[in-house]
């Protein structure tokens, strides 16, 4: 008798956090600021194995509000509360940042709230919590610490860079700062430096947060803190995230489970109650605090005034550059990527430069794309067989 078989289901890809700590006092790590923070955790997960050479790692850099938590399951949780990681499409076994070939790694970013230290962790001379007595922190800063998990984890040169929006600032940073460390770079949908109006939204996303009363100048962590002001701020972010075309397909002017005009202040639409439900799902999971010391390093980084390192610089030469924008990214738009793209060639760079169609905004990066995942995949093909045969 002939018996069907099933096909095989593919066995989800397990992870768990782990946290690195270093900068202990005397040796705390002196931040661009003058001051001196320490000690400083790092939440960070890995992926794969890292071969014998140690010459097949490669670091991705989170955007904005994310996390260590890139791509599969927790391993103590892999069925029912936990979520997929956050670029799961994207990183994991045959997938094109390829697990079975690549030493993966994505840290939480310093100043963050997801396991890394920042304005919620204590503040081991008060007991407390830091809230707004921690120190302002830049992209640099956050390389800087990011460097002393790489080395603890014994790779001397990473394979590739890869990050979007600020997480392509950290990608760009990296390369300034440690270029010897770096074999090749994919800054995706990202800037040197932030425009007027990103910096604009940035501060109204800010001074929703200040504006709530129950911010408390950042000392609120006793109650229930500024669940208000941080749930508008996610609000504005959302409509940068997005553009036009896409909200328009999504939503355009359908009523939110109604059939007409409720003549009062309810979310009558559609794009209405998103924005709501996003605002509220984030205030869950994210500090505020958090979210004021992100924004201002990411409106401090500005790789085109020479602070130091810019991207005219030798050194930089020996990486390998893969750019790409999204069509409909107006937050970070294509006219900034061409703009790397040019610094880069000018300074003789090995660079590839891609503009994916897309109408997701400038949340494209995050979202299945063709596209995208063949430019990557391909890609660090290449990367890894060059470094194999130096």
């Amino acid at each position: 008798m002939n018996v069907e078989s099933k096909p095989k289901t593919a066995l989800p890809l397990l992870v768990d956090k782990q946290y690195f700590t270093f900068a202990q006092p005397p040796n705390e790590m002196v931040l661009d600021s003058g001051t001196r923070l320490g000690p400083i955790t790092l939440a960070y997960e890995t992926y794969g194995t890292l071969d014998a050479s140690k010459s097949n790692a490669v670091l991705i850099l989170h955007a904005c509000t994310g996390d260590s938590h890139v791509a599969g399951y927790y391993s103590n949780d892999p069925k029912s509360e936990s979520r997929p990681g956050w670029w799961d499409n994207m990183v994991g076994p045959g997938k094109p940042i390829d697990t079975n070939k690549y030493f993966v790694i994505c840290s939480n970013i310093l100043g963050g709230c997801m396991g890394s230290t920042g304005p919620s962790s204590i503040n081991p001379e008060t007991n407390r919590q830091y809230g707004c007595d921690f120190p302002m922190v830049t992209i640099r800063d956050m390389v800087r610490a990011q460097k002393y998990l790489i080395e603890n984890l014994g790779i001397s040169k990473i394979m590739s860079l890869i990050g979007g929006s600020v997480g392509g600032m950290q990608v760009l940073r990296w390369c300034t700062d440690y270029p010897d460390m770096v074999a090749s770079a994919i800054p995706l949908a990202t800037t040197t430096r932030h425009s007027a109006q990103a910096i604009a939204f940035n501060e109204v996303a800010r001074q929703a947060i200040m504006a709530d009363p129950n911010w408390k100048e950042g000392d609120y962590y006793d109650s229930t803190g500024p669940i208000h002001g941080l749930a508008v701020a996610r609000m504005v972010g959302h409509i940068t995230y997005l553009s036009d075309e896409a909200m328009r397909n999504k939503f355009g002017r359908r009523l939110q489970e109604r059939s007409s005009l409720s003549y009062d202040f309810g979310a009558d639409f559609q794009v209405e109650s998103y924005l709501r439900h996003q605002g509220t799902k984030f205030v869950k999971r994210f500090d505020a605090n958090s979210l004021l010391y992100i924004t201002k390093a990411a409106d401090y980084f500005d790789l085109e005034k020479g602070d130091g390192c810019s991207l005219i610089n030798e050194a930089i030469t020996k990486i390998t550059f893969l750019v790409a924008s999204f069509t409909s990214d107006w937050l970070y738009p294509t006219y900034q990527s061409k703009n790397l793209v040019s610094a880069l060639k000018k300074n003789g760079c090995d660079v590839s430069f891609c503009e994916i169609d897309a109408e997701w905004g400038h949340d494209a990066f995050l979202l299945p794309n063709k596209r995208l995942d063949s430019l990557i995949g391909q890609f660090l093909n290449r990367v890894y067989d060059e470094c194999l045969s130096d």
